[in-house]
């Protein structure tokens, strides 16, 4: 059974730059752990602080095994480090869905 993970974001809107860049940063660290990045969404018109994540996964097995490589990882870890310092994420929440059609 294939998962979703959508990650909500509430960044700070005048760091939409600095969140650009650490999603970026994500488009490789993510496969290389183990994780299907679908994208990340940003803002476009209408609410300017919410952004989005979408990572697929096996099984939640699987996706804990990712969080565990994603802590090991030091691009991981840098790029986490660098989201803490800057505090252009000012939370963040995960959900898990499970596709309603193939």
């Amino acid at each position: 059974m294939t998962i979703t993970c959508h990650i909500r974001y509430v960044i700070d809107p005048f760091q939409r730059d600095a969140f650009e860049a650490y999603a970026q940063a994500w488009l490789s660290i993510i496969p290389a752990c183990g994780g299907d990045l679908l994208g990340y969404w940003l803002p476009h018109e209408g609410t300017n602080d919410v952004a989005h994540a979408l990572i697929s996964f096996d099984s939640l097995a699987a996706y804990e095994a990712y969080r565990a490589r994603l802590r090991a990882d030091p691009a991981g870890a840098a790029n986490f480090a660098l989201a803490q310092a800057q505090r252009f994420i000012l939370r963040e929440q995960r959900t898990f869905l499970t596709p309603v059609t193939a």
